[in-house]
């Protein structure tokens, strides 16, 4: 077979996300190629990183046939926990609530969906709407204050030029590609996703691989609510609700289907990079919040069809 057959083969088994970001900066370098400037790139990444981290955790479960609807609702509560001073207690210890918060929503997640055998759709949904319920309740009697300032100061840092965010994002995003490339719950993952009967005959702990990925969805979720309420430097009870769906379709987009990781953690995270470049590029060239709002819907129905012309 010809060396340009195999490049044009190996092009197209890439997930969608890499041929749509090369279309984007290819658009942007003729329209907009001050987006591409190295100062204005560094904070694209920046503000990609929120869903890049999200991401991970969307994976996860998606490769074990699962999903994760509760990461708005995750960030609605860890934005009043940090922003309100409801517990009057201290940033650290806040930000501990914080992560217990998530922990909790993770076991809980798990537990329905684990034990029960309840779609993971409803139940995730079902939380984060609980949580945001709770939080809208309480901002009625204490509403959402300023972000602490340790929070603003990290989420506008630079190492070596590098936004902190955005090497946060790396060093999660690492870590989770080695898991599940070398580690025995990446390979017991990928058994799961592959035939979850087969894997449970085999004495695979099936059900324990699900319920892992919800906990650490979740605590991925906190650390997106950090950096969310370091960015935006108030507390608010609608930050982040557009998250969970966005990192569906970056899930989606990036070779991640509902029981199976081809585009491993990488194609999630240029997917992730796409979108929010995307919303900058269309920003720049006027297009209004009626607009953005239409086209993420769009988004993910492109990915839904995507998936459903893989299976």
């Amino acid at each position: 077979m010809p060396a340009w057959r195999r490049l044009l083969r190996a092009a197209l088994a890439l997930p969608p996300a890499y041929a749509g970001l090369l279309l984007l900066l290819l658009l942007a370098a003729a329209m907009r190629p001050q987006l591409l400037s190295a100062m204005l790139l560094p904070l694209i990444a920046r503000q990609a990183a929120p869903l890049g981290l999200a991401v991970i955790g969307q994976s996860l479960v998606m490769r074990a046939r699962s999903i994760d609807l509760s990461s708005g609702g995750v960030i609605v509560a860890v934005s009043y926990l940090l922003t309100s001073g409801y517990f009057e207690v201290s940033d650290a210890t806040a930000m501990g609530l914080c992560v217990a918060l998530g922990l909790v929503v993770g076991v809980v997640n798990g537990v329905l969906i684990v034990q029960t055998r309840a779609s993971s759709m409803i139940v995730t949904l079902a939380v984060s709407m609980v949580l945001t319920g709770i939080v809208v309740a309480l901002s009625q009697f204490r509403a959402p204050g300023d972000a602490p300032e340790f929070l603003r100061e990290l989420a506008r840092l630079r190492v070596g030029g590098v936004p902190l965010p955005v090497l946060v994002w790396l060093g999660a995003l690492v870590p989770a590609a080695l898991l599940l490339r070398h580690s025995a719950y990446g390979r017991s993952l990928d058994a799961v996703g592959s035939n979850p009967q087969a894997a449970a005959l085999s004495g695979l702990p099936h059900l324990r691989v699900v319920f892992a990925g919800h906990v650490a969805s979740a605590l991925v979720s906190v650390l997106c609510g950090f950096i969310l309420v370091g960015f935006v430097g108030k507390g608010s009870i609608t930050l982040g609700q557009d998250l969970a769906l966005n990192s569906l379709a970056a899930a989606i987009l990036g070779g991640v289907n509902f029981g199976s990781g081809r585009g491993g953690m990488a194609g999630p995270a240029v997917a992730a990079f796409m979108l929010t470049f995307l919303f900058n590029f269309l920003t720049s060239l006027g297009l209004g919040e009626p607009g953005r709002l239409m086209l993420q819907g769009a988004i993910i129905a492109a990915a839904a069809l995507v998936y459903s012309s893989r299976r």
